[in-house]
């Protein structure tokens, strides 16, 4: 560093070239300059040491983004959040399985319910009020996968405590097959883990409806 400056304005001029070598390179050169004016014997004036000041605020805020920066993981932050459009008192609220079809068959596509099998579930409340409708899976004509994970992910993004299960025969035939017991009651036992009960289970048609409640098999 030279021992003086004909002028603030100069000794400004030559701070602010060790500033920016700081700021870019963060190097070993740039850490001595700084130390060399930390450290400067002559009583610096008014103007150098506000200069000087400013310099500390920057090696602090540089040195701060610069810890932040430097990490050896990178972690996604997970944030869980729920908006409805729906006003609480616009919900409709379930009484019955015909209720729960009713609500059902209205959101179906009627040009896949005997064409595809779809898997879907009713979110419900505590007050048996309609949070949601959510589409678990699209299969071919003679079934389709019903992952728990994926219904109780989104029974838990919900903040649901109940669900009634449903799918559509295409064929017309609303008796449950072994596979449709077996699964229902695989998703009954997740959710008495979780305390999210399974009210219903309902097998679709444009026809009428099978329920799992009514025939006593929930």
């Amino acid at each position: 560093m030279p021992e003086s400056f004909n002028s603030g304005t100069e000794f400004g001029f030559w701070l602010r070239g060790r500033a920016k070598k700081f700021r870019h390179k963060h190097n070993a050169t740039a850490r001595a300059h700084f130390y060399s004016v930390a450290f400067w014997t002559r009583s610096p004036t008014a103007a150098e040491g506000t200069i000087i000041n400013s310099f500390h605020s920057l090696k602090k805020s540089i040195m701060v983004v610069t810890s932040t920066n430097i990490r050896k993981h990178t972690i996604a932050e997970v944030e869980l959040i729920y908006k409805s459009t729906v006003k609480p008192s616009q919900r409709p609220k379930v009484t019955s399985s015909r209720h729960a079809y009713e609500v059902l068959l209205e959101s179906w596509d009627i040009g896949k319910i005997e064409f595809i099998e779809q898997f879907k579930i009713l979110l419900m409340n505590n007050a048996n009020r309609v949070l949601g409708i959510y589409e678990v899976s699209t299969g071919g004509v003679a079934g389709t996968i019903a992952d728990p994970k994926v219904i109780f992910s989104a029974a838990l993004k919900a903040n649901a405590s109940g669900i009634i299960l449903a799918h559509n025969h295409p064929s017309g035939n609303i008796k449950p097959s072994t596979t449709d017991v077996g699964q229902t009651s695989k998703i009954i036992n997740g959710g008495e883990v979780l305390e999210i009960r399974i009210l219903d289970h309902l097998i679709v048609t444009p026809d009428g409806y099978y329920s799992f409640k009514d025939e006593g098999l929930i």
